[in-house]
C-alpha cells in the first residue's frame, strides 16, 4: 500500500533529531545484547521481579468519577544492569486511575498504557484513553512514565531527542521489567483481569512487555509491528537520524565491526531472501508468457528453472565480497559458453529493450550522458568516468537499480586490470621505461570469439608497447560491466566508497555497513521472533494503519506468522491521520479484548 504523505510531511515540521551522539558506550551496547537474551526467555524474565517487588504509593484521591493514585518504585534495570539508566529515570512513576464502583465486583479490570514516541507525563493518555475507558467500560487505567521522558528525562536532553541509539533498548528493558512489578501490584490488590496497550512505539513496547507474563494477558498494541528496524531505517522516522555521525562512529571504532555485529543477527534475512526469489520468479514467468503465450505451461516453467540457475544471484551482502567471485561461475571460461533455450533467450531480449527504452527516457531527460548511455546499452565492459558517476548519483534509486539489474545469460568470467596485469608478468621496475595502456572493451563471450578471427586490436588486453597509467596500476581499477551486477552488490562500486553523505532516502540499508549494523541491533533487541509468544494470542488484537510511513511493514515477519491465532485489524489511514480520528476504534479494540478475557475469569483468576 502506499505510505501517507501527511506522515511524511508531518514528520518533516519537527526539529526532534534521534541518537544526537551517536551509537552509545560498546559497552553498554554488549551488555544490553546479553541481557536480551535473559528478557527474552519468558520464564527467566519472570524470576527477575519478585511478586512483592516494593511500590511506594504517594497521593491517593477521590474524585467525583475515579480514584486517583500516584507512585513510584526504583526500575529492577537498575539492579541487574547498575549504571546503565541515567540516575534521573531510574525512579518509575505512574498513575493509577480506577472506578469508584466497579460494575462487578468480583472482576476489576486494568489496562497499563505505555507512551508512544513524544508521549511525556500522564495527561495525553489519561484523557485520550484511560478515563473514556473508565466510562464506557469500567475499565480501569495504570499510566507509566517512560525512561527519558517526563519526569524521567535528562536535563541536557532535548525533548524526545535519545542521545545515543543505546537509550532505546535501555528504555525497553526498564519498561518490560517495570510492567512486571505494575502487574504483580495489581494481582495484590485483588485488580484482574490485567491488559497492555499503547500506540505507536508504546505499542511496541507492549508487545514485549507481553511476552514475559505467565499468565492470559490483554494485548492491543496500535500502530506498531513485529520490529523496531524498519521505523529507523524505512520509515519516515530514518530522516530524524544523522547517519553520517553513526556511520563515521562506526568505522572509526573498531569494537562495533570486530565485536558488536557479530552478536547480532538480522532476523528477516530469510525472509528478504524469499520475497525476492518470488518476485523475481514471478516477474520473469510473465515476461515469457508475454513473449511465447502458445508455450505449454511445462516448457515456460523449465525455461525459468534453467533462467534462475544460470543467473547466479546472490542476494546476500558480503562485507568484503569480491563481484568477481559472487556474480561469474569461476568455472565459467570465454570459450565455454552457455547454449541457451530459444524461450530463455526472448525473455533476455525482452528485458534488455525494456532496459534500453528507459535509459532512453533517462537520456532524453537529459539525466544522463550520450557517452554513459553508450556503455549502458553495449555489450562490452567499461570504466565509470567521474562524470558518470555524477549522472549516476543524481538518479533516483528506482532508475538507479534498473540498469543494474540488467540480465545477460552468457556472461564470461570477468577479468580484472590486476589480474591481466599479473597474468602478462610486466615488468614495471623503475629502469624499464616501457609502459602499458589497459584496453577496457571487453565483450561478451559472441563479440570475444569474432575478435579472435578479426581484430588484432583485442587479442591481449595488455599490450607491452603501450603505455600504463600508474594511478591505474595503484588502485588496481577495474572495468565494469552492468550485466554483472544485482541491485545487493551495487554498493561495491567504487563510486559508492567516495565518502559522499548518507541519503537515507535514496540508500537502502543493505548498501552501507553501519545501517547494517542498526538493522542488526533493532532486530537483535526488538523484534517480536526474538521474545516468548504471549501466553494466549487469542486476547490479541493489534491495530495497524494501511498507509502507515512511520511503521513500514514490507521485508518484515507478519504478526500472525509470529503469534500464530493473533488478530489483526486494519484503518485506511496513515499514522498521524489515525492517531488523531481513530482513538475510538483502538478503545473498542481494548474493550472488546476484555470482553473475551472476561470470558473466562472466574474467583479472581482465569480459567480455561
Amino acid at each position: 500500500m502506499s505510505a501517507s504523505k501527511l506522515d511524511a510531511v508531518y514528520r518533516s515540521i519537527l526539529l526532534t533529531k534521534f541518537f544526537t551522539k551517536g551509537w552509545g558506550k560498546p559497552e553498554n551496547l554488549r551488555r544490553l545484547f546479553e541481557f536480551r537474551k535473559v528478557v527474552s526467555n519468558r520464564d527467566e524474565c519472570f524470576k527477575l521481579v519478585e511478586r512483592d517487588y516494593p511500590v511506594t504509593i504517594t497521593k491517593e484521591q477521590n474524585l467525583t468519577d475515579c480514584r486517583l493514585l500516584e507512585g513510584y518504585f526504583l526500575t529492577p534495570l537498575e539492579r541487574y544492569l547498575p549504571g546503565i539508566v541515567p540516575e534521573i529515570a531510574q525512579k518509575a512513576h505512574f498513575q493509577i486511575l480506577l472506578p469508584v464502583h466497579w460494575p462487578d465486583p468480583r472482576c476489576k479490570p486494568v489496562c497499563l498504557h505505555l507512551a508512544g514516541t513524544g508521549d511525556h507525563f500522564f495527561w495525553r493518555r489519561r484523557n485520550l484513553m484511560v478515563k473514556p475507558l473508565l466510562k464506557e467500560a469500567g475499565v480501569g487505567g495504570i499510566i507509566l512514565e517512560n525512561p527519558f521522558y517526563g519526569l524521567r528525562k535528562p536535563t541536557d536532553q532535548v525533548r524526545s531527542s535519545l542521545h545515543n541509539v543505546s537509550d532505546i533498548f535501555v528504555m525497553g528493558g526498564c519498561l518490560i521489567l517495570e510492567s512486571l512489578v505494575l502487574f504483580h501490584w495489581c494481582e495484590r490488590n485483588g485488580l484482574g483481569p490485567l491488559g497492555v496497550t499503547g500506540l505507536s512505539m508504546g505499542g511496541h513496547m507492549a508487545s514485549l512487555a507481553a511476552t514475559n507474563w505467565p499468565k492470559p494477558l490483554v494485548l492491543v498494541p496500535c500502530l506498531s509491528w513485529s520490529t523496531a528496524s524498519a521505523v529507523f531505517l524505512q520509515g519516515v522516522m530514518s530522516h530524524s537520524i544523522n547517519w553520517d555521525l553513526l556511520e563515521d562512529q562506526y568505522m572509526s571504532d573498531g569494537v562495533y565491526r570486530e565485536k558488536l555485529s557479530k552478536m547480532v543477527t538480522i532476523v528477516d534475512e530469510a525472509f528478504l531472501a524469499g520475497k525476492k526469489f518470488a518476485r523475481t520468479y514471478t516477474q520473469t514467468m510473465e515476461n515469457t508468457a508475454a513473449m511465447k503465450p502458445q508455450t505449454n505451461t511445462d516448457d515456460i516453467i523449465d525455461s525459468l528453472k534453467f533462467n534462475v540457475g544460470a543467473k547466479k544471484m546472490d542476494i546476500t551482502y558480503k562485507e568484503n565480497a569480491k563481484t568477481n567471485a559472487q556474480i561469474v561461475d569461476n568455472k565459467q571460461t570465454v570459450d565455454n559458453k552457455i547454449d541457451l533455450p530459444h524461450s530463455v533467450k526472448s525473455v533476455v531480449d525482452v528485458e534488455d529493450e525494456i532496459i534500453k527504452e528507459e535509459l532512453r527516457k533517462l537520456l532524453c531527460d537529459n539525466k544522463i550522458s550520450q557517452i554513459l548511455y553508450n556503455k549502458l546499452t553495449s555489450n562490452k565492459h567499461f570504466e565509470l568516468e567521474p562524470q558518470d558517476i555524477e549522472f549516476i548519483n543524481k538518479l533516483d534509486d528506482g532508475k538507479l537499480k534498473v540498469f543494474l539489474l540488467k540480465y545477460q545469460s552468457d556472461i564470461p568470467k570477468m577479468s580484472t586490470v590486476s589480474d591481466n596485469i599479473s597474468n602478462e608478468k610486466l615488468p614495471l621496475d623503475g629502469n624499464n621505461n616501457k609502459t602499458v595502456k589497459i584496453t577496457p572493451a571487453i565483450e561478451n563471450s559472441n563479440s570475444v570469439n569474432q575478435n579472435k578471427e578479426s581484430s588484432n586490436e583485442n587479442k591481449a588486453l595488455v599490450t607491452p608497447d603501450e603505455k600504463i597509467s600508474t594511478s591505474l596500476i595503484k588502485k588496481e581499477r577495474k572495468s565494469w560491466n552492468v550485466s554483472e551486477l544485482t541491485s545487493d552488490l551495487w554498493v561495491n562500486l567504487p563510486f559508492m566508497k567516495s565518502g559522499k553523505k548518507i541519503d537515507i532516502g535514496k540508500i537502502h540499508w543493505r548498501d552501507r555497513e553501519a545501517l547494517q549494523f542498526m538493522r542488526g541491533i533493532m532486530d537483535e533487541c526488538t523484534h517480536l521472533s526474538n521474545f516468548s509468544v504471549p501466553f494466549d494470542t487469542s486476547l490479541i488484537i493489534a491495530v495497524c494503519a494501511k498507509h502507515d510511513a512511520y511503521v513500514p511493514r514490507e521485508d518484515v515477519g507478519t504478526l500472525e506468522e509470529i503469534w500464530p491465532g493473533a488478530e489483526v485489524r486494519y484503518v485506511d489511514a496513515g499514522h498521524v491521520s489515525a492517531y488523531i480520528l481513530h482513538q475510538s476504534l483502538f478503545r473498542s479494540c481494548i474493550k472488546e479484548a476484555f470482553e473475551r478475557s472476561k470470558l473466562r475469569w472466574r474467583d479472581g483468576k482465569h480459567v480455561d
